[in-house]
């Protein structure tokens, strides 16, 4: 994608931000975000920054092309604020979208979620999903706004993208995030510290992890296609808790061993692996980053 007015909502956020970085060598790129997980720390001198709310009106939509990442993120957020997360997550999409289609814009990518999914492995899109939880319902529910834009507007495309577990690692942008980082990264850094990583259950639980730098490169792959539908992002293999631990103390050179506690959660995913095959037939997207080498580049920083 070259020479596009792009905006990034969500944007000093964890994706948000290694999107817009990217975007931003080539093209016009503004950021909102309303700092509750993002910091404009995260973003490069030539990214626009707005310090705002997706509910907001009069929002910088004058672009060529919307990524909405902008939403409360996790179950956990929306168990904590039910109402709030709805505004948000839903309403918030609606506000960009219908403010963005006013000004112009037909190109729109925006992020759902692979939580809906049941354990029968790998996960394909066409597929039967449920809202097991309220960020599921959430983001199932942007999924139908998007289907209602494609089908009653001839001119508009809104892509959906069912990431997986998307890590980078506290040197790159997900510090920042605490708690609702990725469990690679949680995971390195409790052990470059010294101390033991909590593993749920047994750690036979599986996650498809697949490298922000690749899921950079399907937003844009989506966007310049303009495709509508929704899309999984994730490198169709999976690993353990239990194997994940086992990586990174090969990496660090460390012997830690974890502390278990059972799950606290109620509908907990325990096994996950994406079907790509729609996205790399439509836009011939394969991820780059081997789980191997994306732990070491997690664990880099520390040594």
């Amino acid at each position: 994608m070259k020479e596009k007015r792009v905006l990034v909502t969500g944007g000093a956020g964890f994706i948000g931000s290694n999107l817009a970085n990217h975007l931003s060598e080539d093209n016009d790129v503004t950021v909102v975000d309303n700092l509750h997980l993002g910091t404009p720390q995260n973003l490069d001198d030539d990214v626009t920054f707005h310090e705002a709310s997706v509910m907001d009106d009069d929002l910088p939509t004058d672009v060529d092309v919307v990524v909405h990442l902008a939403a409360l993120s996790s179950r956990a957020m929306l168990e904590d604020e039910p109402r709030t997360g709805a505004r948000v997550n839903v309403e918030g999409f609606v506000n960009v979208v219908e403010q963005a289609y006013a000004d112009g814009c037909d190109t729109f990518v925006y992020a759902s979620t692979s939580s809906i999914y049941d354990d029968d492995l790998p996960s394909s899109e066409d597929e039967a999903v449920a809202a097991d939880t309220g960020y599921d319902a959430s983001m199932l529910s942007r999924e139908r706004y998007a289907e209602y834009y494609n089908n009653f507007y001839d001119d508009i495309a809104v892509a959906g993208t069912r990431f997986f577990s998307v890590y980078q690692g506290y040197g790159g942008a997900e510090e920042h995030k605490g708690e609702f980082a990725n469990t690679v990264s949680q995971f390195a850094d409790r052990i470059a510290n010294g101390e033991s990583p909590v593993l749920w259950g047994d750690g036979t639980q599986t996650r498809d992890f697949v490298h922000v730098s690749d899921v950079v490169r399907a937003i844009v792959r989506i966007a310049e296609e303009r495709l509508d539908g929704v899309y999984n992002v994730g490198t169709g293999e999976n690993y353990t808790f239990s194997e994940v631990i086992d990586q990174i103390n090969e990496a660090m050179g460390t012997s830690i061993e974890p502390e278990y506690e059972p799950v606290p959660l109620k509908n907990y995913n325990y096994q996950q692996r994406a079907d790509a095959s729609k996205l790399r037939e439509a836009t011939g997207w394969e991820p780059a980053v081997d789980f191997e080498d994306g732990v070491r580049m997690v664990c880099d920083p520390y040594r």
